[in-house]
């Protein structure tokens, strides 16, 4: 299975491990799964961390998603008019970006926002 985490499930993964849902626990650990962290996470949680909302180690976030076993999806032109073209459902551009994202690389999204069901993406959460 090919997933998408996002960014709640992300920092969770990162400093709080106990709070993962024990299904997302499972199916990010699984070694079988290929598990992505969108660029869009990384941009949402460095704007939090500058803003002092979030504070971790910033300028190891790309080494701390590689220990994690996760690999980078970047935002391609795709993604971009993918998101774009979302029903605003959900008023978050970085989340509109994982659901587009997903959509266009057939990705399950884990996560536990419920306006995500709003959308036509496969979640686990």
């Amino acid at each position: 299975m090919r997933l998408l985490i996002d960014t709640h499930i992300l920092l969770w993964s990162l400093l709080s491990p106990e709070r993962l849902p024990p299904s997302a626990r499972s199916a990010i650990m699984e070694p079988a799964h290929d598990v992505l962290v969108s660029v869009a996470s990384l941009w949402e949680i460095a704007i939090k961390h500058a803003l002092g909302r979030l504070h971790l180690p910033i300028e190891r976030l790309p080494a701390l998603v590689t220990e994690l076993g996760c690999t980078v999806l970047p935002i391609t032109a795709p993604h971009a008019l993918a998101a774009g073209a979302l029903p605003r459902h959900h008023a978050d551009p970085f989340d509109r970006m994982l659901i587009a994202q997903a959509r266009h690389e057939g990705l399950t999204l884990v996560t536990v926002d419920a306006a995500f069901t709003q959308y036509d993406v496969p979640l686990l959460g």
